[in-house]
Protein backbone atom coordinates (compact mmCIF):
# COMPACT_ATOMS: atom_id res chain seq x y z
CA UNK A 1 0.00 0.00 0.00
CA UNK A 2 2.65 2.82 0.49
CA UNK A 3 3.53 4.97 3.03
CA UNK A 4 1.20 7.41 4.68
CA UNK A 5 1.92 10.71 4.85
CA UNK A 6 0.23 12.99 6.84
CA UNK A 7 -0.05 16.58 5.56
CA UNK A 8 1.18 19.42 7.39
CA UNK A 9 -0.39 22.79 7.13
CA UNK A 10 2.10 25.38 5.94
CA UNK A 11 2.45 28.53 7.71
CA UNK A 12 1.19 30.78 5.01
CA UNK A 13 -1.94 28.68 5.54
CA UNK A 14 -1.82 28.97 9.44
CA UNK A 15 -1.75 32.92 9.07
CA UNK A 16 -4.49 33.45 6.25
CA UNK A 17 -6.89 31.29 9.61
CA UNK A 18 -5.82 33.80 12.03
CA UNK A 19 -6.24 36.90 9.69
CA UNK A 20 -9.68 36.05 9.16
CA UNK A 21 -10.29 35.72 12.68
CA UNK A 22 -9.16 38.39 13.80
CA UNK A 23 -11.30 40.46 10.52
CA UNK A 24 -14.22 38.76 11.89
CA UNK A 25 -13.51 40.28 15.19
CA UNK A 26 -12.89 44.01 14.10
CA UNK A 27 -16.17 43.66 12.09
CA UNK A 28 -17.84 42.89 15.50
CA UNK A 29 -16.92 45.41 17.53
CA UNK A 30 -16.81 47.69 14.44
CA UNK A 31 -20.92 46.82 14.19
CA UNK A 32 -20.84 47.03 17.85
CA UNK A 33 -19.40 50.29 17.87
CA UNK A 34 -22.05 51.46 15.13
CA UNK A 35 -24.77 50.54 17.35
CA UNK A 36 -23.97 52.23 20.13
CA UNK A 37 -23.76 55.45 18.09
CA UNK A 38 -26.26 58.13 18.50
CA UNK A 39 -24.31 61.37 17.63
CA UNK A 40 -22.06 62.46 14.97
CA UNK A 41 -19.88 65.15 13.14
CA UNK A 42 -20.10 65.64 9.41
CA UNK A 43 -17.32 66.96 8.01
CA UNK A 44 -17.57 68.39 4.72
CA UNK A 45 -14.91 69.96 2.45
CA UNK A 46 -15.44 72.10 -0.27
CA UNK A 47 -12.38 72.72 -2.15
CA UNK A 48 -12.34 74.21 -6.04
CA UNK A 49 -12.20 70.63 -7.69
CA UNK A 50 -14.08 68.32 -5.50
CA UNK A 51 -16.36 67.88 -2.47
CA UNK A 52 -15.81 65.51 0.08
CA UNK A 53 -17.92 64.65 2.92
CA UNK A 54 -16.90 62.09 6.53
CA UNK A 55 -19.25 61.18 9.12
CA UNK A 56 -17.85 60.58 12.41
CA UNK A 57 -18.80 59.57 16.14
CA UNK A 58 -18.15 62.06 18.48
CA UNK A 59 -14.65 60.41 19.23
CA UNK A 60 -13.24 61.12 15.41
CA UNK A 61 -13.68 57.98 14.06
CA UNK A 62 -14.36 57.29 10.36
CA UNK A 63 -18.13 55.72 10.19
CA UNK A 64 -17.82 56.24 6.54
CA UNK A 65 -17.37 58.68 3.75
CA UNK A 66 -18.23 60.11 0.09
CA UNK A 67 -17.07 62.14 -2.17
CA UNK A 68 -18.16 64.15 -5.91
CA UNK A 69 -15.83 61.72 -7.18
CA UNK A 70 -16.65 58.66 -6.01
CA UNK A 71 -20.42 59.04 -6.84
CA UNK A 72 -19.81 59.03 -10.39
CA UNK A 73 -18.95 63.25 -11.61
CA UNK A 74 -15.62 63.96 -13.46
CA UNK A 75 -13.64 66.57 -13.82
CA UNK A 76 -15.37 70.45 -13.23
CA UNK A 77 -18.62 68.97 -12.59
CA UNK A 78 -17.08 67.84 -9.22
CA UNK A 79 -17.28 70.86 -7.85
CA UNK A 80 -20.80 72.19 -8.65
CA UNK A 81 -23.28 72.16 -5.95
CA UNK A 82 -25.64 69.88 -7.40
CA UNK A 83 -22.56 67.30 -7.11
CA UNK A 84 -22.05 68.85 -3.54
CA UNK A 85 -26.47 68.00 -2.58
CA UNK A 86 -25.99 64.52 -4.51
CA UNK A 87 -23.23 63.74 -1.75
CA UNK A 88 -25.28 65.12 0.57
CA UNK A 89 -27.88 62.70 -0.05
CA UNK A 90 -25.20 59.70 -0.55
CA UNK A 91 -24.23 60.78 2.87
CA UNK A 92 -27.50 60.66 4.67
CA UNK A 93 -28.19 57.19 3.67
CA UNK A 94 -25.10 55.79 5.30
CA UNK A 95 -26.39 57.90 8.53
CA UNK A 96 -29.84 56.47 8.41
CA UNK A 97 -28.51 52.61 8.30
CA UNK A 98 -26.45 53.34 11.18
CA UNK A 99 -29.07 55.09 13.10
CA UNK A 100 -27.69 58.34 13.81
CA UNK A 101 -30.13 61.21 15.10
CA UNK A 102 -28.72 64.45 15.84
CA UNK A 103 -25.44 65.48 13.79
CA UNK A 104 -22.91 68.67 14.31
CA UNK A 105 -21.45 70.06 10.94
CA UNK A 106 -17.84 71.77 10.33
CA UNK A 107 -17.52 72.90 6.83
CA UNK A 108 -14.19 73.72 5.54
CA UNK A 109 -12.37 75.24 2.23
CA UNK A 110 -13.90 77.19 -0.23
CA UNK A 111 -16.00 75.63 -2.69
CA UNK A 112 -19.26 76.50 -4.38
CA UNK A 113 -20.74 73.41 -2.87
CA UNK A 114 -20.53 74.19 0.83
CA UNK A 115 -24.28 75.97 1.72
CA UNK A 116 -25.72 73.34 -1.28
CA UNK A 117 -24.29 70.45 0.63
CA UNK A 118 -25.60 71.94 4.51
CA UNK A 119 -29.12 72.48 2.75
CA UNK A 120 -29.37 68.77 1.46
CA UNK A 121 -28.51 67.64 4.84
CA UNK A 122 -30.96 70.05 6.58
CA UNK A 123 -34.03 68.94 4.01
CA UNK A 124 -33.59 65.14 4.82
CA UNK A 125 -34.27 65.54 8.40
CA UNK A 126 -31.51 65.16 10.01
CA UNK A 127 -31.36 67.15 13.78
CA UNK A 128 -28.47 69.75 13.64
CA UNK A 129 -27.04 70.44 16.00
CA UNK A 130 -24.61 73.36 15.32
CA UNK A 131 -22.66 74.64 12.43
CA UNK A 132 -18.70 75.90 12.55
CA UNK A 133 -16.85 77.08 9.98
CA UNK A 134 -13.35 75.67 10.30
CA UNK A 135 -11.83 77.13 7.02
CA UNK A 136 -8.32 78.23 8.10
CA UNK A 137 -7.47 82.16 7.73
CA UNK A 138 -4.13 83.56 7.37
CA UNK A 139 -2.61 85.93 10.06
CA UNK A 140 -0.37 87.87 8.10
CA UNK A 141 0.24 85.68 4.88
CA UNK A 142 3.02 84.71 3.27
CA UNK A 143 6.30 87.57 3.20
CA UNK A 144 5.75 89.11 0.36
CA UNK A 145 8.72 89.29 -2.71
CA UNK A 146 11.51 91.28 -2.59
CA UNK A 147 11.67 94.76 -4.82
CA UNK A 148 12.95 94.25 -8.18
CA UNK A 149 15.84 95.59 -9.52
CA UNK A 150 15.85 96.47 -12.97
Amino acid sequence: MGKKRIIKPSAEEEVLKESEKVETKVKKEAKETLKKVKEGRIYILSSYNNTIITLTDLEGKVLGWVSAGSIGFKGAKKATPFAASKVAEAITQTIQKIGIEKIEILVKGIGSGRESAIRSLAARGLKIISIKDTTPVPHNGCRSPKVRRV
